[in-house]
């Protein structure tokens, strides 16, 4: 099994489209249209990973001028600096870096993509994604599993509670996750993440 695209679901396709490509983002996901309803926090985020404080600064700026929300506003933490916010289709992102200064010009160069599904028991959920091909990059136990993957995205596992805390939402949630995930085989995972042949994944 490999993991080779990722699709949102979104009520405006065109609006979405729009709205990805102006940050840079729009050839590394997929897109296509959904009614299904959901509410609350749908149990998943992205995190872009710049090079320094200034590309989250742009990144954040960029993403509110185009119609997202802030959900915690960018600061500097013991691990680095980062902001998360709300896109208008309602997907959530965290833009972070490591770097907690500036070392050299602007770029909004994004250096990481991650795709972080929030597990109600990681263990449960790594054992199933080993179980059904995919090989583990970093484990520390309970808490977090990163997937050695090929793409422009990666894919990684969190505690959902831990989550939601992280990104300022709350935890509670329900509804279509409004996400499906391509790759070499079709199944959903424990906590109900749909996955399809990539094939059929369709992209924008």
């Amino acid at each position: 099994m490999s993991f080779e695209t990722v699709t949102l679901e979104v009520a405006d396709p065109t609006a979405a489209a729009r709205f990805y490509s102006d940050l840079g983002l729009g050839t590394r996901i997929g897109l296509r249209a959904s009614d299904a309803p959901t509410s609350g926090f749908r149990g998943f985020s992205l995190s872009v990973t710049v090079s320094q404080p200034s590309g989250v600064d742009a990144f954040v700026g960029a993403a509110l001028d185009a119609g997202a929300t802030a959900l915690k506003p960018a600061t500097k933490s013991f691990w680095g600096y980062g902001g998360v916010v709300r896109a208008p289709d309602g997907a959530v992102w965290k833009i972070a870096t490591s770097s907690k200064k500036d070392t050299g010009p602007l770029t909004r160069e994004i250096e990481q993509l991650v795709l972080l599904l929030g597990a109600s028991d990681v263990a449960e959920s790594k054992r199933f994604y080993v179980e059904h091909g995919l090989t583990v990059a970093k484990s520390f136990g309970r808490k977090y599993v990163e997937f050695a993957t090929s793409g422009p995205v990666k894919l990684a596992l969190y505690g959902r509670r831990a989550l939601a805390k992280d990104v300022g939402v709350p935890e509670e949630g329900s509804g279509s996750h409004r996400l499906v995930l391509g790759g070499s085989g079709a199944f959903t995972d424990p906590d109900g993440f749909a996955w399809e042949a990539a094939s059929l994944t369709a992209a924008s």
